[in-house]
């Protein structure tokens, strides 16, 4: 089996950084790697990772980091359109979207736009272009693979079902949310008013 190749967009976020810990246990090797602002953080991981690519939002900050690994091979870039180029690099077979809100959007549409299966840990870009999204996905023949919680535990949970049975309804309650530690006791009598009380 050949071995996979990854571009992680949103680096050093607590998703980016998970992504980088499995893949590294994976074997998998990384092509691009993609920040806002941490040139320290990124710089570390392009040090450990040695990736072809690696973007920083921040222009002031790209520079800083172009700098600082100028002693590597990695290509530096900077800005948007730095990020869009480090999604849509060849050579990654998936590219892994943790960018945080509607500023994953585009990367998400650059990578798929270059026949990547996403790794979407970003409700937004969903939330955002839904439509546009899923049409480039069913045009471009990739994957669309949910990462984060909630909508990889229904992903999960939904392979393997028989395709010809429609799920009719999903619960989805909030990630612990207000029964977070409860005994099966307490929850003997809860009400929607409880369950409304979540504490974000």
């Amino acid at each position: 089996m050949n071995k996979k190749n990854i571009t992680v967009l949103g680096s050093t976020g607590s998703i980016g950084v998970q992504s980088l810990d499995v893949a590294e246990k994976a074997g998998y090797g990384v092509t691009a790697l993609t920040a806002n602002t941490d040139v320290k953080k990124l710089e570390e991981q392009i040090r450990r990772f040695l990736p072809r690519f690696a973007a920083l939002r921040d222009e002031n900050a790209a520079a800083d980091l172009a700098v600082r690994v100028a002693d590597l091979p990695t290509k530096i870039l900077a800005g948007e359109e730095g990020v869009c180029e480090c999604a849509a690099a060849e050579g990654a077979d998936v590219a892994i979207d943790a960018i945080v809100g509607l500023a994953g959007l585009r990367p998400a549409l650059a990578a798929v736009g270059a026949r990547k299966d996403l790794a979407l840990a970003n409700k937004e870009a969903l939330v955002a272009g839904g439509p546009i999204l899923l049409n480039a996905v069913k045009t471009n023949g990739v994957k669309l693979l949910p990462v984060d919680s909630e909508h990889s535990a229904i992903f999960q949970c939904l392979q393997g079902a028989p395709t010809n049975r429609a799920v009719k309804k999903l619960i989805l309650t909030a990630s612990g949310g207000p029964f977070f530690g409860k005994t099966r006791e307490d929850l003997q009598h809860v009400t929607a008013a409880d369950a409304l009380r979540h504490p974000t």
